[in-house]
């Protein structure tokens, strides 16, 4: 009578042992992740103006889609602009500043880019508070197309909205960042951009100390800041 109820065990723990190997483990589940496609119209309050407060909605969706923090302080802190043009979705940027020390000249803030969004093509130069700003870019999270001087890339892979320059740049070497990855201006005053990728981007900037007075664009259209 034992040798039958061990062999019955030993049937059923095999049997047992088979059905999982089939079926494999259970898996785990992960909340989806929110949905991160853009109404341009919808940035836009019924007389034009852009609405910074959507503006902020739009880049706090992109953190947390990438797990980025979202701190107590963050949306008053947060900058955001879509550069007078009217193409939010297109062409904009937003911007949390840690540290811009004039009299060490350092600078280090977190770029937003939401996807296939662009940062308008600008240069910095001096002024009284100090010289021609030097900067390069780390990307945290999804990944950015930076342009700056150098041979063209054929096929690059930014699209430039209509509203900037009519869909022109006068720089196009393309260098492509994944998470982890940097690069950095070639010179002080290089023309540069950058394009969010299909999941926007996080960018942490590294520089010498900001002046926005030293800002320029190539698109005379654009306002700033």
């Amino acid at each position: 009578m034992k040798e039958k109820r061990s062999s019955c065990f030993i049937f059923l723990t095999a049997a047992l042992v088979f059905v999982l190997l089939v079926q494999g483990c259970p898996k785990e589940t992960s909340a989806k992740k929110p949905d991160l496609a853009f109404n341009n119209a919808s940035f836009y309050n019924a007389d034009g103006t852009f609405n910074i407060e959507r503006g902020k909605d739009a880049y706090i969706a992109l953190m947390k889609y990438h797990g980025y923090p979202v701190f107590e302080g963050l949306r008053e802190r947060l900058w955001v602009s879509d550069y007078s043009l009217g193409e939010f979705t297109k062409l904009g940027l937003g911007a949390i500043g840690f540290l811009n020390d004039q009299e060490s000249g350092y600078l280090g803030q977190d770029l937003f880019l939401l996807p296939n969004q662009m940062l308008p093509e600008h240069y910095h130069l001096e002024t009284a508070k100090g010289p021609a700003k030097m900067e390069g870019w780390h990307v945290r999270h999804g990944i950015s197309y930076v342009y700056g001087e150098g041979e063209p890339t054929p096929n690059m892979k930014a699209v430039i909205p209509k509203c900037h320059m009519n869909g022109t740049v006068t720089v196009s070497h393309e260098t492509i960042l994944h998470p982890g990855e940097t690069t950095k201006l070639n010179r002080k005053t290089a023309r540069h951009w950058q394009f969010g990728g299909p999941e926007g981007a996080i960018i942490s900037e590294y520089g010498t100390f900001h002046d926005n007075d030293g800002v320029r664009h190539s698109d005379p259209k654009i306002v700033f800041p």
